[in-house]
């Protein structure tokens, strides 16, 4: 997940990088900040540079407000990314001039067609269950290839306000697709609140089964 941003940034393991391994975890934020982000003065890192403390968590928390990071420390895959692409922006300032002197890509790798969906697993059963579940969402019609009903989804994300930038359009797009997604379950819950209401009230408004009134019927 974080492989291409790490390796970007030159971190030494950026295949192996386990961010629910705690001690890992913490060493990272660690080299993060005092190597890429550089948020905090040398003498105000002490907190975070603590990692065996057990009050390295509100460390963390602060830190991740005082970059004004969206996610909370609860959401650690999240903010990692966002700090991620925080410290390659930031790279890229500071060194302007290198990443200029890169050579520009040849008209032949331009001309190549990019389909974002060449290197999916059309097998996998996330992916499968996904495709399903926007598909439904959006009222398209089932097909027993699973990428040709992906490529028919009509959907707008730039209409969608995601209301926050993770620092990677990839990212944010996903984040669009979670929002439809979670709109859709909150719809849903709505629907079966109000059914509920209305069996609710048909109940209490039909006298024959009103206990208080002590008598069956009217």
């Amino acid at each position: 997940m974080f492989r291409r941003k790490l390796t970007a940034l030159d971190y030494h393991n950026p295949s192996g990088f386990d961010c629910k391994d705690e001690t890992e975890f913490r060493n990272f934020i660690v080299w993060l900040e005092d190597q890429k982000i550089r948020h905090y003065k040398i003498e105000d890192r002490g907190n975070l540079r603590n990692i065996p403390s057990s009050g390295w968590p509100k460390s963390f928390e602060q830190y991740l407000q005082d970059v004004n990071c969206p996610f909370t420390v609860e959401e650690r895959q999240e903010s990692v990314d966002w700090l991620l692409g925080l410290a390659v922006r930031l790279e890229y300032g500071d060194n302007v001039e290198k990443y200029k002197n890169c050579p520009p890509a040849t008209a032949t790798e331009a001309a190549k067609p990019s389909d974002p969906l060449i290197h999916l697993d059309s097998s996998n059963p996330d992916f499968k269950a996904g495709v399903l579940g926007l598909a439904s969402l959006l009222k398209i019609q089932r097909h027993d290839d699973y990428l040709v009903m992906l490529k028919g989804l009509p959907v707008a994300l730039d209409k969608h306000i995601l209301g926050f930038d993770t620092g990677d359009a990839t990212l944010n797009e996903a984040a669009q697709i979670l929002r439809l997604l979670h709109i859709e379950e909150l719809r849903d819950l709505q629907t079966r609140i109000n059914e509920a209401i209305v069996a609710v009230q048909a109940v209490i408004a039909d006298p024959k089964t009103d206990h208080r009134l002590g008598k069956v019927g009217r």
